[in-house]
Parts: C-alpha cells; structure tokens; sequence
C-alpha cells in the first residue's frame, strides 16, 4: 500500500522536475538519511544507484504505476520548484497569473475538493497554503515568502479589509462567485512573526446537510431524536468539542420542525447559515448583545422555538431554562466531553438541579468521524474493537480520495433522553456514575459504542473511532 498524500517540500527540491520526468519518479519524503521515492519498477537498480550517487542519501523505492506518477508530477511540479503536496483534484494555480487569478484558482480549488478552511500562512522563508478537508489540514502549496505580502493584500481586498492594519486582528467576508452560485467565505487575519496568517472559512450551504437522517443517526436513535423534536416545550441539548458539527446538528433540527406556524428565532456567534423563514441575530457584545441580552428580547418576541448558539455562563443557562419551562422548545449547545457531563456542567454553573431536571429532555453527544471511501477493503483482523473477523473494512487509497482512503465525515451520536427516574437523580445531585446506571438500564448507547457500529457496517475504521472517542 503506498500514499502520496503528504509529499514533502524538502523531497522535492532533492530532486529536479527534468530527472523526475525523465526517469517517471517521484520524491516523497526525506527521513532520516533516506530518501523516499516511488518508482514504476522498485527491481531497476541501476536507476537507484544513480539516484543514490547523485543526492548523497540512501534510495528507498515504493512501486506506483507510471500514470499515477506522471500525473501527480504534473501537479507538485511548477515553476521555482515548490511542490503543491495532498493530491488535490483541482485545476494547478498558475503563479504566473495575476494575484486576482492566484486567489480566485486557490478558492476554487477549495470549494472543489470540499475544503472547510483555507490557511495562508507567512513563515520566514516560505509561504504556505493548506486547505481543512475531512477535518484534516493538508498542504497544497509551498511558495517564496515573498510571495506572503501580495496575496493576504489581495484577501484583504475581497473581504473589505483595511490592508494598511497589520499589527491588529481583523474580520471579514467574502461573497464568491462559483459554478453560478454565490458562496459566503469568512476572513480572519492575525498578526505573526512573519507576516499576516488569514483563515478563509468556506460557508458553503449547498453543502450543508438538513437531513437529520443523514447525519449519521442509527434508526432507534433518529426516533428518539425526531420524538424530543416536536414536543411543546423543553431544553435539548448538543454536546461535543469546536469542530464536531454541532451547529450542523442544531440547524438539522430546526429545518425538521420549520413551518409557517412557528416562530423560531436565533442567536449565534457568528450566524454559521442563513435558513429561510428562521430569524437569526448575531451577536454584537460591543453593543451590549450577548446571549443573554439576545434571549431576554427574544421572550418578548412571541416566539416558539429558540436556538442559542451555546450556553457559556450562568446568565444564559438561567434564562434559557426560564424559557424552556414557560412553553418555548429551547436548542442550545454546551462543550462537554459526553452527554452525562452536561448535566453537571449545568450545575457547576450554578443552575440549581431541580431546574436542570425540569427543564432538559434530550442531551446529544457528537463526534465527526472520516467515512471510508468506495475504495475499502474487506478487513480480516480482529481489531479489539469488539468487531468478529472477516467484518470491517481497512482504507486503501485511489484517486478519488486523493490516496487517503477516506472521503466526506459523518457524525457518531449519543443520546441521553432524560426520564422521569433520571430526572429524579438529577433533582437529587446524583453522581454521574448513578445517572449512566440508570440510562444504560434504558439503553443508552455510548458514543464509542455507536462508532463500533459504523465500524461493522463498513462507514468508518477502528482508528478513527478511537482517535475520536477516546477522552
């Protein structure tokens, strides 16, 4: 098995494009005195003696076909020799366009791929471009630094920036067009060492799944879901780290119950999506909006279901429960490692446990896990995850893939509807080991316990379950 995934920079410039197309090779990594290379026929030694002559190191050879080679020559290949690494189907930016052209080629390539950010990073000397796909950062592009000044100005430009503040943080947006359609994309920049380091995060809504059955929700745990969805009034809650698709979750939830006869309100920070017929604020703290004040107008607002973008202090908690217990269907988030902490986060906060029990109906825990691309192969080891053999599948790495083996994420889920016994604990103060008792009792799946599933049904691996569960 061999990946071109991450082809380093320093490979590269061991070796030059005119001996690399000449011979169909290609320099992966340096290691340890060890050059790493992929050649059609790992047999030719007189090819590796030459090599190992010319670059001083030791030869180690990968057999790749010598299409792949040449199209991936192709790509990390380009003027200066600075190699774009990940194998990232995208048309190669010509750095001799224009910056406006530079720019627009490496957003596109963005979108493309199903990037959720791009970095543009200035060190001291290089300037490096990676693009976020599948949660994962991968290098596209290594050019000179000076490079850096001309691009980030050109970014600053498209979000509307002042391009003479560089000592200062700064936030913007884009709106660009692609493929006929406008996607949002939000700026950030921030002051480093060498120069300006800007985030571009792709909103793309064409992209955003609504479907909560598409999500990664087993059957049992969707009609759990969608039961807590429609009652009258009451808190639910989503739990997980920055970056497990909560608010993905959230919005899922709301398109589900979306209709002319409700009025679902929002406050987020920032507003990820813009939903039709839902009204969303952001929140501005330097006007003295914060989710709290947001929440108290709200409830004079008339409405039926409110979402918080996240519960972070006492105030908030305090006045979102109000709501939830005075006939408001209340969605919030919480950052907490399961669905069992948020209970006592809440009360950490200084939410008296009576109020939690009273007011909260469902707790969701997430993770976002690499699904397994078309390319699997049948497993035929036990991997201690529970799993028999000959059930499972291992990642292999094709074209489609960009060699990685994985393509798009889905989410692993834990729900913790709260009964009426589990509430009784809860007004009680109950330790967290007495809760999950009681909820195991009920069923309760936990979120290592729904990644082993994904697991058997052939979506994910044993790696990313673990690297994804473990506390």
């Amino acid at each position: 098995m061999y990946t071109l995934e991450n082809i380093s920079s320093e490979a590269i410039s061991i070796i030059s494009s005119k001996k690399a197309f000449e011979n169909s090779i290609i320099p992966i990594n340096v290691e340890e005195g060890s050059l790493l290379i992929g050649v059609p026929d790992k047999n030719d030694q007189k090819l590796i003696n030459e090599l190992s002559f010319l670059t001083g190191l030791k030869i180690k050879t990968i057999e790749i076909p010598p299409d792949i080679i040449l199209k991936r020559l192709k790509e990390v290949y380009t003027t200066g020799n600075h190699p774009q690494t990940g194998s990232i189907h995208a048309e190669r930016p010509n750095l001799e366009h224009s910056n406006v052209e530079f720019v627009n080629q490496i957003i596109s390539g963005a979108i493309k791929n199903n990037a959720s950010d791009i970095h543009f990073e200035a060190y001291e000397k290089v300037f490096r471009i990676r693009y976020r796909i599948d949660g994962h950062l991968r290098e596209i592009m290594s050019l000179s630094h000076n490079k850096s000044l001309a691009i980030t100005s050109r970014l600053k430009i498209m979000a509307n920036l002042d391009i003479s503040e560089k000592r200062r943080p700064q936030d913007g947006k884009i709106r660009f067009l692609y493929d006929n359609k406008y996607i949002d994309i939000r700026v950030s920049t921030l002051p480093t060492s060498f120069g300006e380091k800007i985030v571009l995060r792709i909103l793309d809504k064409s992209s955003l799944e609504l479907e909560p059955k598409k999500l990664g929700l087993s059957e049992s745990q969707y009609e759990i879901f969608s039961k807590h969805l429609h009652l009258p009034y009451g808190m639910i809650l989503v739990t997980g780290p920055t970056g497990s698709g909560k608010t993905t979750t959230l919005y899922a939830a709301l398109n589900e119950i979306h209709s002319i006869e409700k009025n679902i309100m929002t406050v987020e920070d920032p507003i990820e999506y813009n939903l039709n017929g839902i009204n969303q604020t952001n929140v501005k703290p330097d006007l003295g909006l914060d989710f709290a004040a947001a929440l108290r107008s709200f409830l004079r607002q008339d409405p039926d279901i409110i979402m918080v973008g996240e519960i972070r202090d006492k105030e908030t908690a305090e006045i979102a429960i109000r709501a939830s217990l005075t006939g408001h269907l209340v969605f919030s988030t919480l950052h907490t490692n399961d669905s069992i902490s948020a209970i006592t986060r809440l009360i950490d906060m200084g939410v008296e446990p009576f109020l939690v029990s009273s007011s909260v109906k469902l707790i969701i825990a997430q993770r976002l896990v690499r699904k397994l691309c078309s390319c699997k192969i049948k497993s035929t080891k036990d991997n201690s995850a529970g799993i028999d053999n000959n059930t499972g599948y291992n990642k292999k790495g094709c074209e489609k893939c960009s060699y990685t083996g994985y393509s798009g994420r889905l989410a692993l889920f834990e729900l913790l509807p709260v009964t009426e016994t589990l509430a009784e604990l809860i007004s009680k103060h109950s330790g967290s080991s007495a809760i999950k008792q009681e909820a195991l009792k009920n069923g309760f799946t936990s979120l290592r316990e729904s990644g082993n599933e994904k697991i058997k049904l052939g979506i994910t691996t044993y790696e990313e379950v673990i690297r994804e569960t473990s506390l």
